[in-house]
């Protein structure tokens, strides 16, 4: 490794070890010497990640006072973003009319998650002819993904196989179980275990049993790496030293968890079917998943992620919340009643504080001469207003990073009720990466103002 010559790392650098394959973080020494940063191929890349949670927000909880610059104190739902306001963008009064029956037709509502990233009408069917469209995440992995170990990565917190949502009214559960579609006809799985999204971050293709074996002897896939990284560390600057001391002590970190899940999640909850490897609370869960996407984007294994927060029709409760003991969408069919909405409110906002989790992990980790959240976009939504009343206007999104310098944030943009497409939102989004079409879904233009 020379820091003075033209010599240098290469941005895919990859230590390998039997079982073992670790992706590194950017390095000083991936930047030949004298060259700008923006001019290499270790300039700043984008990434993408598209968070879902159903059943909308409580009324009277979410909708900030007035448009334009951010106030200080952002509404109770949002809250837990104050202290990344300068990078938030709250949208309002825009229509999930992807959400809504297809003339016709009866149902949806609660059978089409899969609309939030394509906004189209997903086909009314409870056979295996399930029809969507394809979804703005694939499309931006198929622009900036194609160089990563995973194009993509979509996660879980819950588990399609447990009983949170009976599937009816003649639509596919696979509606329900997706919000990543590779083509129109092509769902993609969400993972629901940590531990083998670990293994596809970092396994090369060994066995279950050589994995397994591993596990056994309590070692960490980086005992494996120890001298490459010791060879690395005594040549390079003190700036990559510590970001390999950093790097890889959290890689160790996760690992710890995940082993702690594996002995732990041999009792499984009360209220749920836990497969091995998923640790047992929804807090510990998901950001378990998020440390996983943020090390993912850190060491450029992927640069696209989602996230399914629940299931429609879910019944979980989150003990972490104030609103223990209250099920989610129980909560939803608040009945305008005031201290019902409050319960809500108090959930809507737990799940904000776990999207703050995310943000704060790309805040805090450096990429190049920027943040991964300076690099990152990141789209929070839902597609119901007042769940208690089924309507799919009015319905919550924000936008958070600066998405490689393409979104300026601390605003309110408020749209007209009932005028405005969520389809406009993802057209408007993959501007951002340099995907111009003409429509998607129900798109009828790009969002004015954003």
């Amino acid at each position: 490794m020379n820091f003075i010559t033209k010599k240098h790392l290469s941005r895919r650098t990859l230590l390998q070890s039997a079982g073992a394959t670790l992706a590194l973080p950017l390095l000083d020494a991936m930047i030949p010497a004298g060259t700008a940063l923006a001019q290499t191929a270790a300039a700043g890349k984008p990434r993408f990640v598209g968070l879902f949670v159903p059943h909308g927000m409580a009324p009277g909880y979410w909708i900030p006072e007035k448009e334009g610059q951010l106030a200080e104190s952002l509404p109770f739902n949002w809250k837990p973003l104050e202290p990344f306001r300068k990078q938030t963008v709250l949208l309002t009064g825009l229509h999930s009319r992807s959400a809504e029956p297809p003339p016709g037709a009866t149902g949806a509502d609660h059978w089409v998650a899969a609309a939030f990233l394509c906004a189209d009408k997903p086909k009314k069917t409870a056979g295996a002819d399930v029809r969507a469209g394809k979804t703005i995440d694939q499309m931006i992995a198929e622009k900036i993904g194609r160089e990563n170990l995973m194009p993509s990565m979509q996660l879980a917190v819950e588990d399609p196989g447990a009983n949170s949502s009976n599937c009816g009214e003649g639509y596919s559960c696979t509606y329900t179980n997706t919000i990543s579609w590779s083509t129109p006809t092509s769902p993609l799985p969400m993972e629901l275990n940590p531990q083998v999204v670990f293994e596809r971050m970092f396994g090369d293709g060994s066995t279950v049993d050589m994995r397994a074996a591993r596990r056994k002897r309590d070692g960490s896939i980086l005992d494996s790496l120890t001298t490459s990284i010791g060879r690395m560390k005594s040549q390079a600057s003190a700036s990559d030293r510590t970001r390999l001391d950093d790097y890889t002590e959290n890689v160790r970190e996760i690992e710890r968890r995940l082993q702690i899940a594996m002995k732990a999640s041999t009792v499984a909850p009360t209220d749920m079917s836990v497969p091995v490897g998923v640790p047992q609370t929804f807090d510990e869960h998901i950001k378990l998943q998020f440390d996983l996407m943020a090390l993912a984007f850190q060491a450029d294994i992927t640069r696209v992620g989602t996230l399914l927060f629940a299931r429609d029709l879910t019944n979980r409760t989150y003990p972490a919340s104030e609103a223990a003991g209250v099920s989610f969408h129980g909560a939803s069919h608040h009945g305008e009643d005031p201290r019902r909405i409050a319960e809500l409110s108090k959930i809507n906002q737990y799940h904000v504080k776990m999207l703050a989790y995310l943000v704060n992990r790309l805040a805090t980790t450096q990429d190049g001469d920027g943040t991964l959240l300076d690099r990152s976009l990141v789209l929070y939504g839902s597609n119901m207003g007042n769940s208690n009343q089924h309507v799919h206007y009015d319905v919550p999104h924000a936008l958070i990073g600066g998405a490689n310098g393409r979104l300026k944030g601390n605003r309110h943009i408020a749209y007209p009720t009932r005028q405005v497409p969520t389809g406009n939102l993802l057209l408007s989004v993959l501007d951002m990466f340099d995907i111009h079409q003409d429509s998607i879904g129900d798109s009828t233009g790009r969002l004015e103002n954003l």
